[in-house]
């Protein structure tokens, strides 16, 4: 989900997003009570879409109802199992049952809109007694069929539910879904990318984080640079040591293991600031890059899950 579907910040946010570029828009309002849905709400859908994945993939039928249980969203997504853990999940999916979204993507031409919620409804399932026993939500068509769709899946690192900032996710997925296996890179006009996250950050504040980003490199798989221009500067990513990602690669942080990637990888990183044109990364950011949603899919041997994220082509 490359484009300004969610909130980026941990603060309550009830300003609506509405984004345009060509034929794409996006209009996301918040409940005002509870505020927009977040990027780390958003892991609730990466655990649902690899649900369906899963279930498909092992020939069972799929459906946009599922139950499940706290205790196994909560454990998928790298959060842990406390009380207060609970009510923010319960917390998660209200905003993500109350925010609205209306989008011209995956619809017949520019001018048609769908509008939907990132889940229909909601409820908790209790025994007898009044304990609760898990929580059963309804996904709505858009997002489930994206999920069923093989030309929307790519894979993502599972570092990616470590991720502190909000901007650092949002830059994951923006660097999945266009840099994806290029080996030449990608960039972005950073005016552009500002327009494209949605943020209520201002230019100049937001193209410090991105600075300060581009000096901690914490996409996992993925090297950040600028490149300063007379005019403009620009943001490029390009595969972290010049090989497709993998499930798991080395991101620096504990409990993952190795990905076969070369021994370059540990070698010191080079400074992500440059003056000028920088001549390998070629690519630039085209909008006929469409769509990308998150799915995530289990590892068949045991060892694990693997997040993947869907990207749409061209029309990629």
């Amino acid at each position: 989900m490359a484009y300004p579907f969610f909130s980026l910040a941990k603060s309550r946010r009830t300003k609506p997003i509405d984004f345009h570029a060509g034929d794409i828009s996006v209009r996301v309002d918040a409940d005002h009570a509870i505020g927009m849905a977040t990027i780390w709400d958003a892991d609730i859908l990466i655990w649902a879409a690899s649900q369906i994945v899963d279930a498909r993939d092992a020939g069972f039928p799929t459906s946009r109802l599922m139950a499940t249980t706290p205790h196994e969203i909560l454990t998928f997504i790298g959060r842990g199992t406390s009380v207060r853990d609970y009510l923010r999940l319960k917390a998660a999916l209200d905003r993500l049952q109350a925010t609205t979204i209306a989008t011209s993507i995956r619809q017949p031409t520019g001018r048609r809109m769908h509008r939907f919620s990132w889940i229909n409804e909601w409820k908790e399932r209790a025994d007898v007694q009044g304990r609760v026993m898990g929580v059963e939500l309804i996904l709505p068509d858009w997002f489930y069929s994206a999920v069923l769709d093989d030309a929307l899946v790519l894979t993502i690192d599972p570092a990616y539910f470590e991720l502190l900032g909000g901007l650092e996710r949002w830059l994951y997925r923006v660097v999945r879904k266009h840099g994806g296996h290029q080996r030449g890179g990608w960039q972005f006009d950073l005016r552009h990318l500002h327009l494209k996250s949605g943020s209520l950050s201002p230019l100049r504040r937001f193209a410090f984080e991105l600075r300060e980003l581009v000096r901690r490199q914490p996409l996992p798989g993925y090297r950040l640079g600028l490149v300063i221009e007379p005019r403009r500067t620009l943001l490029t990513f390009a595969l972290a040591c010049g090989q497709p990602v993998k499930p798991l690669v080395l991101s620096g942080t504990s409990g993952h293991v190795l990905s076969g990637t070369p021994g370059s990888c540990y070698r010191e990183q080079k400074s992500g600031l440059s003056l000028g044109y920088h001549a390998a990364i070629s690519l630039r950011n085209l909008e006929s890059n469409q769509v990308s949603n998150l799915v995530v899919e289990r590892g068949r041997s045991g060892g694990g899950s693997r997040a993947v994220s869907a990207t749409r082509r061209p029309t990629r």
